[in-house]
């Protein structure tokens, strides 16, 4: 079987049309600071009037296969995660087999996954098996994670943005995908957002599940860097903290005299369900995670920051921009 199958190569493309969220405040009459500071979005990127779902996709594919020097024909899968449809009777895939034609490659599986945000993943995971299956034909896999996120006027529209991510999957990777369940990348945005009673925690439930339904929880010490899907950058903060607090009712005897569970103890005996909804809990445990948010998430969110919430690749985002640094 194919050894270290994985991410080879990379590439990232977003619109050069954005608008500063400053001036979004401005214009929407809200308080200065309510979507630069209460939700650590500083730009949000959009599509021109001749941009759409296709073309974003077929951009970014051409500029891999080109920069990367590959042959047409070394592709056998073409996986696409989008929940932007704009053609209900075909694939944004199908769009994308024009870029094959003059090689006369025509044997390419795959097609698209629309789940919401974690339909990209769910391209990736299902590119990565192909590659380690008795199917595999020795050829690479492609993966397509695009989006456009368009919000009416209201609390999400600064929530907005728009961008495709295409990865080139195979063996041998320096990126490589390894099984486990030490990790869960909660995907939860939708058009018609459900606010945050819903929305906020459920995202916070299952960040919370997905460290104590592993046989053995990591603690946040042992990464070097965390990054998450990013609806905004605000959430991914207090996400730094949720886990913290995992960490911190987990721990038998935690230090709350010093270190980083300094001036915690309040907490100690708090109960699960009910910080969900705290406020004083949030605010408690983003504080004592600044540190670690700063060393190990914000790296990541360079694009997140700039050009809005991508919907599938998202986290592919992030992880170009922590890349890139």
């Amino acid at each position: 079987w194919p050894r270290d199958v994985g991410i080879l190569a990379l590439e990232v493309y977003f619109p050069a049309q954005y608008e500063e969220q400053e001036d979004l405040e401005r214009y929407d009459g809200v308080e200065a600071g309510k979507y630069t500071r209460g939700l650590g979005q500083q730009q949000m990127g959009f599509c021109a009037a001749h941009e759409d779902i296709n073309s974003l996709c077929l951009t970014v594919v051409q500029r891999l296969v080109e920069r990367r020097r590959l042959s047409w024909d070394a592709i056998g899968r073409l996986e696409v995660g989008t929940e932007t449809v704009i053609d209900k009777s075909k694939a944004v895939k199908t769009v994308l087999m024009q870029l094959f034609h003059d090689s006369g490659n025509t044997d390419v599986e795959g097609i698209d996954t629309t789940n919401a945000c974690y339909g990209g993943t769910a391209s990736l995971f299902n590119a990565a098996a192909w590659v380690e299956s008795s199917a595999w034909d020795g050829r690479y896999a492609v993966v397509v994670c695009g989006d456009i996120a368009v919000y009416a006027t209201g609390n999400a529209r600064p929530t907005g943005g728009a961008g495709a991510i295409a990865m080139l999957v195979g063996p041998n990777a320096p990126l490589v995908l390894e099984r486990g369940q030490c990790c869960e990348t909660p995907g939860l945005t939708s058009a018609v957002p459900g606010g945050r009673t819903s929305t906020f925690q459920l995202w916070m439930e299952l960040l919370t599940s997905s460290r104590t339904s592993s046989a053995r929880p990591i603690p946040l010490d042992d990464f070097k860097f965390i990054i998450f899907h990013t609806p905004f950058c605000k959430l991914v903060q207090k996400s730094v903290g949720r886990l913290l607090l995992n960490d911190f009712l987990a721990a038998p005897h935690p230090d709350t005299a010093a270190g980083l569970y300094k001036g915690l103890q309040p907490f100690r005996d708090v109960k699960l369900e009910d910080t969900y909804t705290s406020k004083e809990v949030e605010k408690a445990f983003q504080t004592a995670s600044q540190e670690i948010f700063n060393q190990k998430t914000k790296p990541s969110l360079l694009l997140s920051s700039r050009n809005g919430n991508m919907y599938t690749p998202s986290m592919y985002g992030c992880l170009a921009s922590l890349l890139a640094q």
